[in-house]
């Protein structure tokens, strides 16, 4: 009834229509993506030093080293946003009652990511990567998943924190 009275108003003063997204909690959080735009900041990083060790850069070089730029400051707030994420939606209080530090964590990581975006020290990008390592140790742990460290498949061939789930 509310429905069909709603609708009879809508169609006499012509509501404009809106959209919204909603955070509906799909339990679906992984601290991967994360880790992998941090690995990308540092091979941009390391792309971008390669460009620079060149005696003369050519028009194309240029124009890519424009590109690496802008890539590595879309990964670095990547790392950032795919953070926030799972902090605010999935961290509750059992989980930063066993991680009191996460929130000190997190901010670190957001604000190494912003240096990564300001600076092209591979340093940086590699302790942006590290701080993101130990946030995925600390979301594995949450959820009672062992872990273990490797050296990723490809460039920049750098350590990752990655779940045992097998």
């Amino acid at each position: 009834m509310l429905h069909s009275l709603t609708s009879k108003i809508d169609r006499i003063l012509n509501f404009e229509q809106a959209s919204a997204h909603c955070d509906i909690p799909c339990k679906i959080y992984d601290p991967s993506g994360a880790q992998v735009a941090a690995l990308s900041v540092i091979r941009f990083i390391d792309l971008i030093n390669e460009l620079h060790n060149k005696d003369n850069l050519s028009l194309a070089d240029h124009a890519q080293l424009a590109r690496l730029v802008r890539e590595k400051e879309i990964h670095a707030k990547k790392v950032k946003d795919e953070i926030v994420v799972i902090w605010g939606d999935y961290f509750k209080q059992p989980q930063f009652e066993a991680f009191p530090d996460a929130s000190e964590l997190v901010h670190n990581i957001l604000l190494t990511g912003s240096l990564c975006k300001q600076h092209i020290s591979r340093d940086k990008a590699v302790v942006l990567l590290n701080l993101v390592n130990d946030f995925a140790e600390m979301f594995w742990a949450t959820k009672g998943i062992d872990i273990y460290i490797a050296t990723c498949p490809y460039p920049p061939s750098e350590s990752v924190v990655y779940p045992k789930l097998a």
